[in-house]
């Protein structure tokens, strides 16, 4: 498999797309071959989308938005989840909406990982207020990958810097789930409720022996609890200040 190993790689595929190509349909159906059949790693993948997003109109955008849930690559997603990111700040609700088509489409772990953090967590992190109400109705979502996006987006806002308010309120509205038995149910809220005690341990030991005795609780959950208490001398003391891309 080729790969792609610079963003100077990028900007030179995508000047040859755009010179070659005679219309923007043109440079969707390209965009598999030169871009996502080749081995690139994910930071790369989002400088593309940059790239791609400053170029295409809003049509040729949910055009290739589709065109990346038809094809179901991973690196495509990531391209997805970018441009979709965004999209926030023009158009929020929308932008959310279209990640979790997205996410219920593509119907794998990876697809609600990849798209959840880059939507779902960078509009957790930056637009907290909003984003708040929106995943606390996803947590009883009839979608399992949406709930577990909940999770996701958490982990990937408190691990950025979110502020400690809104820590809070996120960590009892996880709470909410820990009797949860489905796989990925599980992983997505698990990951969220570790990475909390991982960088705010105060937060939680507050209510972790309650939680400890409480037999409603899953047991993974409880785990994971001990686990990220068990890393927060390391962690605790780094929370970095969110800056926006």
């Amino acid at each position: 498999m080729d790969s792609i190993n610079s963003k100077k790689e990028i900007k030179t595929i995508l000047s040859e797309l755009w010179a070659s190509c005679d219309s923007e349909r043109d440079f969707l159906a390209k965009v598999e071959s030169e871009l996502l059949l080749k081995k690139t790693r994910f930071p790369l993948l989002e400088f593309a989308a940059l790239e791609i997003h400053s170029r295409l109109t809003a049509e040729r955008r949910n055009d290739l938005l589709e065109e990346i849930g038809r094809l179901r690559h991973m690196g495509g997603y990531v391209i997805a989840g970018m441009m979709l990111q965004l999209d926030l700040e023009s158009g929020f609700e929308e932008a959310l909406a279209k990640a979790g088509e997205l996410m219920i489409s593509g119907d794998e772990w990876y697809v609600c990982d990849i798209v959840g953090e880059r939507v779902f967590g960078h509009s957790l992190l930056f637009y907290p207020e909003r984003t708040i109400p929106i995943l606390k109705k996803y947590l009883n979502h009839e979608n399992g990958w949406i709930v577990r996006s909940v999770g996701v987006a958490s982990h990937y806002a408190v691990k950025k810097g979110l502020e400690k308010k809104h820590v809070e309120t996120l960590f009892y509205l996880l709470l909410e789930k820990l009797n949860a038995t489905d796989f990925h149910t599980k992983k997505g809220i698990g990951w969220g409720i570790k990475t909390i005690a991982k960088f705010h341990p105060d937060l939680v030991r507050k209510i972790s022996d309650r939680l400890e005795d409480d037999l409603s609780v899953n047991v993974y959950f409880k785990n994971k609890i001990r686990i990220g208490l068990g890393k927060s001398v390391k962690y605790a003391s780094k929370r970095p200040n969110p800056k926006r891309p």
